[in-house]
């Protein structure tokens, strides 16, 4: 599996990949194709960096989208991450976050965040960060609609800021497992 950064060509296979999943809806297709064209305009000067995990040649197995949050000290936020189903529980989402967490750590990255929401439908992808290391640190309670709470995550990667308070790339901090 080879993971690389996004290319134009690969425009066409993610809206087919966030379209064929069947978890989002229109408006959310609209806006992860937004952030598609916006990372493809701008290149290293856009807000998103998108990372393609691909089968072969021209296999798009699923894609991760991220970014430095405005206003903040090296922390992050992962917009979208989305595998092919017929790639699923294959190690393809694990991929892509290792190579996120390491392009984050590399920028001195302190914490990454994941916005999710709480309904039946996402249960599987709040387990699978959960199982990175990830923990959940708030629920805004109908926050996208009436019983749809916004759940968001939080990993300390390594490349702190400051050097402060350093995590394993477990995202437990050594100085609590004593």
């Amino acid at each position: 599996m080879l993971v690389r950064p996004l290319v134009q060509e690969d425009r066409s296979r993610i809206r087919r990949l966030v379209s064929q999943r069947g978890t989002f809806t229109t408006q959310e297709i609209k806006v992860a194709m937004e952030l598609v064209d916006d990372a493809l305009r701008h290149g290293e000067k856009s807000d998103y960096r998108i990372l393609c995990a691909l089968e072969g040649p021209r296999v798009l197995a699923g894609y991760i989208c991220f970014g430095l949050i405005p206003m903040t000290e090296n922390c992050y936020d992962l917009y979208w991450l989305v595998v092919d189903k017929k790639y699923a529980r294959q190690g393809v989402g694990g991929k892509l976050l290792q190579e996120m967490e390491k392009l984050v750590a590399g920028k001195r990255g302190r914490h990454i965040y994941v916005e999710t929401s709480s309904t039946p439908g996402y249960e599987a992808a709040r387990a699978f960060y959960v199982k990175h290391g990830y923990r959940p640190v708030c629920r805004l309670k109908d926050f996208y609609r009436q019983g749809d709470h916004k759940m968001i995550f939080m990993k300390e990667v390594c490349g702190n800021a400051h050097g402060k308070g350093k995590t394993d790339p477990i995202g437990k901090d050594p100085r609590r497992d004593r």
